[in-house]
């Protein structure tokens, strides 16, 4: 897995992917973490998410896709359903969303520069060594990035 340190939304604005993955809870709201962040700069992915069902437990494992046109950038913003809720204590990353996410993912962008950052390992609590293998696993063979905040 190639890894960069930065801002993943300054380096997509930046032209350095085609695609960027965030992980997403079912209920449309995108109000935490780097899922903020994307809904500010991006509010196409909001947009999306917010046509999907709020509260839908059948979206766990499931994406929705923004097709991204500010000036010059081209660029797709994938909401992974990869948690069911924000709220509680506990892991509430799916390692099973997460796995069958970037399954849909691999399929559909293969041949495209895609960049995450650690996807259910911040507020959704999971263990990123168990998160790095699956996507590992999943994306083997294509060109991905993880974007560590920071400089």
């Amino acid at each position: 897995m190639k890894k960069a340190k930065g801002d993943l939304i300054a380096l997509a604005q930046a032209g350095a992917f085609d695609v960027i993955v965030h992980g997403c809870n079912c209920f449309c709201t995108m109000g935490a973490g780097i899922a903020r962040g994307i809904a500010k700069t991006f509010p196409e992915a909001l947009a999306e998410d917010k046509r999907t069902g709020k509260g839908d437990r059948g979206k766990l494992g499931q994406i929705s896709v923004a097709e991204i046109a500010q000036g010059d950038l081209r660029l797709t913003v994938v909401n992974a359903y990869t948690q069911f809720d924000w709220r509680g204590q506990g892991r509430k990353a799916d390692y099973d969303a997460i796995r069958s996410s970037f399954s849909i993912i691999a399929d559909r962008f293969a041949g495209k520069r895609i960049g995450f950052p650690m996807i259910g390992a911040g507020l959704a609590g999971g263990d990123w060594q168990v998160i790095e293998g699956i996507i590992e696993a999943e994306l083997a063979g294509l060109d991905y990035t993880l974007v560590v905040f920071g400089s």
